[in-house]
């Protein structure tokens, strides 16, 4: 029934198009086929400078940005995207979720914010939601002790994988945190 409800929001859509940018070929691509097959007409970039030429010749109605891209900030593109066609929807994707970079992605004009991985139904769900009603929580949130590591993670590679300096920002020990950064990821 709720499949139902989603495709007949998709048909009242005249226009479309949705732009995926991420620099993560293979996602990329399972995202833009599976995209595909619910009735959006996808176009693809894997940068910001190639996203951001995508926008200018083609305004889509819809739009992925992945946040970090390799050639720059995700934030960028939705920049443009706002810029030229301000009724677009857009939804931010990152691995490395954190509340200042969901606070600025949603001041740039994007409507939701997810975490990766991503499926298909939560990027479809997010971009189609009503903006006027609240977002329904999340069915497999992150546990505690995976936000934790994916925190401990983003400080470590924004200390440029330096272990004595990532230990002395997050205020713990430097063995403590060797101890933390061999562990595998929790589910």
């Amino acid at each position: 029934m709720a499949e139902a409800e989603i495709v007949k929001k998709i048909a009242e859509f005249e226009d479309k198009s949705l732009l995926i940018v991420d620099d993560d070929n293979p996602f990329r691509e399972r995202l833009a086929r599976a995209m595909e097959k619910k009735g959006f007409s996808v176009s693809q970039a894997e940068g910001v400078k190639i996203g951001i030429e995508s926008v200018k010749s083609k305004k889509p109605a819809f739009a992925v940005v992945d946040l970090r891209l390799n050639d720059g900030n995700g934030l960028e593109v939705v920049k443009e995207i706002q810029k030229n066609n301000s009724e677009s929807r857009i939804v931010m994707l990152t691995g490395y979720g954190n509340i200042p970079t969901a606070v600025a992605a949603i001041k740039e004009g994007a409507i939701d914010y997810l975490a990766k991985p991503a499926d298909a139904d939560d990027v479809e769900k997010a971009l189609l939601a009503d903006p006027n009603k609240k977002a329904a929580p999340p069915e497999n949130p992150m546990s505690a002790d995976r936000v934790k590591w994916e925190h401990i993670h983003r400080v470590f590679e924004l200390c440029n994988r330096n272990v004595s300096e990532t230990a002395r920002r997050l205020k713990m020990h430097r063995r403590t945190l060797q101890r933390i950064l061999s562990k595998r990821s929790p589910r």
